[in-house]
């Protein structure tokens, strides 16, 4: 499967971005899916998760619920709405699929397909 995330850009502190990940060449619906970011100079950072029918999520403790991840099997689409941005936010963020779907992971390595990220620049 085949991953893009888009919707990021320039944004001032308080404001919102929804992030969106597109899928293509398989169906998502049988992944578990997940966002990460990636700040420069740091590592890659898990963000939030969703289960493959959207029942369950789960999110970094830094997202403190100004995040909500959520999915549209019909439109091979995962989304991140990101609300109440903060300068600390500003990172390339990811999109993963997780082709075990027992639990829903937060550690980057178990994911089996990524997609090219977006940049979120939130300035002060």
């Amino acid at each position: 499967v085949q991953l893009q995330a888009s919707g990021g850009g320039l944004v001032q502190a308080g404001g919102s971005l929804r992030l969106s990940c597109a899928a293509s060449g398989r169906t998502i619906s049988s992944y578990n899916m997940g966002w990460f970011r990636q700040a420069p100079g740091k590592d890659r950072v898990f963000v939030a998760a969703i289960s493959v029918n959207g029942g369950r999520t789960v999110y970094g403790d830094f997202v403190k619920g100004r995040f909500t991840v959520s999915r549209d099997n019909a439109k091979n689409t995962v989304y991140l709405q990101m609300n109440s941005l903060i300068p600390e936010d500003t990172a390339v963020y990811y999109c993963a699929a997780d082709r075990s779907t027992l639990t829903l992971r937060t550690s980057a390595p178990w994911y089996d397909y990524w997609g090219r990220g977006t940049l979120v620049t939130v300035s002060s």
